[in-house]
C-alpha cells in the first residue's frame, strides 16, 4: 500500500551514473539532468557546495578547506557518502517545485559489466538512503542497445562497444543477455591524461585535465585529418615554472592518443576472438554500433572497422544512448525483470 502512494507521489527516475557524467530521466520529461559527476563540499562544515557544472567549474581552483571530489572512478563508487549526497541531489532536483515532500522514487541506475556484488550493494544502499523505494540494476552496454533500439531480445548477435569516460566496455548482446564481453580502464579520461603526459614529455609542460579535454574535442582524432590544425596549449613550464603557451598540432594529439585507441581496438578483437562462430556471422553482416562519448573522437570508427574488418556506425546520440535505455526500461516492467542484475542483499542471503 505505501508503495502505492509513494508511487503516485514521486516520479520514477532513470540514472546513468557515469564516471564523467551522470544524466537523469523520467518518463514525462525525458532527460532533465546532464552534468558532471563532481561535488564540492566545505571540508570544515561539512556542506555540499555545489555538485555537477557548478562543481566541476571548481576543479583546480579551491582554497584548501573546499574539495571537488569525483566519487566515481571506472564508473564504480570510491566515495559512498560523496554518492549518496549527489544521488540525493538530482532525486530533489527532478521533484523541484512539485507537491511532494520526501520523494520515493523507483530508480532505475546503469553500471559496469563487470560490477562486483559489492560494488552492486554499494549503488543499491547509496539509492536507497539517497531516498528510493526500489532500486533496479542495468549493465551499461545492454542499457546502451536498448537506447539504440537494437533488437536485444532476438536471436541475432548484437556488437556494441561503449567508449565512456572512465571505461571501454565490449558486450555481445543476443537473446536478453550479454554473452561476451571485455572491459578495459580506457576511455575518455585515460586519453586526456594521454595528452597531458605527452605535453610533459614532449614540451615540458605541465596541463590541467580540463585544458586536455578541451584540446582533445577540439582536434583530437585517431586517423589523419583532410588539413592540419592548431590549438594553443596553455600551462606551466617545468624548466621555468612560468605560464606558457605553445602550439599543438592534431598530429601530436593523434600520436598521444594512439596507446588508447590501440587498446579500444585490441579489446574488440579478443571479444570477437572469445564470441561463437554463429553470432560473429550475424554482426559481420550487421556491424558494430559505437555509444559514449569516446565514440566523438574523428574517426574512430573508422579505424575500429579498419582493424576489425566489421562494418562501425556511430549511434545517433552516443552520449544519451544508456540514460534513454534505462529510462525506456521504466516503462517496460517485464524487460527490466529480465535484464536488471538480481539484489545484491538477495544473492547474499542465497
Amino acid at each position: 500500500m505505501l508503495n502505492y502512494v509513494f508511487g503516485k507521489l514521486s516520479k520514477d527516475i532513470a540514472i546513468d551514473l557515469g564516471t564523467g557524467n551522470t544524466l537523469v530521466y523520467t518518463v514525462d520529461k525525458g532527460i532533465i539532468i546532464n552534468e558532471p559527476s563532481v561535488v564540492a563540499f566545505n571540508t570544515r562544515t561539512d556542506q555540499i557546495l555545489a555538485v555537477g557544472n557548478e562543481a566541476k567549474e571548481m576543479i583546480g581552483k579551491t582554497p584548501a578547506h573546499i574539495q571537488t571530489v569525483r566519487p566515481l572512478v571506472h564508473g564504480i563508487i570510491a566515495d559512498y557518502e560523496v554518492t549518496e549526497k549527489m544521488i540525493k541531489y538530482f532525486i530533489d532536483k527532478v521533484h523541484e517545485g512539485g507537491f511532494t515532500f520526501a520523494p520515493r522514487p523507483r530508480i532505475v541506475v546503469s553500471a559496469p559489466l563487470e560490477i562486483t556484488e559489492v560494488e552492486q550493494k554499494a549503488i543499491e544502499d547509496a539509492a536507497r538512503a539517497a531516498g528510493s523505494r526500489e532500486t533496479y540494476i542495468i549493465e551499461g552496454p545492454m542499457a546502451a542497445a536498448i537506447g539504440a533500439r537494437m533488437p536485444i531480445e532476438d536471436p541475432i548477435g548484437n556488437l556494441i562497444l561503449d567508449i565512456g569516460a572512465g571505461k571501454t566496455e565490449i558486450a555481445v548482446i543476443s537473446l536478453g543477455g550479454v554473452v561476451e564481453w571485455r572491459s578495459v580502464n580506457t576511455g575518455g579520461d585515460e586519453m586526456n591524461k594521454n595528452i597531458v603526459q605527452y605535453a610533459r614529455d614532449v614540451f615540458n609542460l605541465l596541463l590541467g585535465e580540463g585544458h586536455a579535454e578541451d584540446i582533445k574535442i577540439h582536434i583530437g582524432s585517431a586517423l589523419p585529418l583532410p588539413e592540419r590544425i592548431e590549438y594553443p596549449m596553455r600551462g606551466r613550464d617545468l624548466l621555468t615554472g612560468l605560464p606558457k603557451e605553445v602550439a599543438i598540432s592534431d598530429e601530436q594529439v593523434r600520436e598521444a592518443l594512439a596507446r588508447s585507441v590501440r587498446s579500444i581496438i585490441e579489446a574488440v578483437k579478443t571479444t570477437l576472438e572469445a564470441t561463437p562462430p554463429e553470432l560473429v556471422a550475424d554482426i559481420h553482416e550487421r556491424g558494430m554500433l559505437l555509444t559514449g562519448g569516446g565514440s566523438l573522437l574523428r574517426g574512430i570508427d573508422k579505424i575500429i572497422a579498419e582493424h576489425t574488418k566489421i562494418p562501425v556506425r556511430i549511434a545517433d546520440d552516443p552520449l544519451t544512448c544508456v540514460v534513454r535505455g534505462v529510462g525506456l526500461l521504466l516503462d517496460n516492467m517485464k524487460l527490466l525483470k529480465e535484464v536488471a542484475l538480481p539484489p545484491a542483499t538477495e544473492s547474499v542471503r542465497k
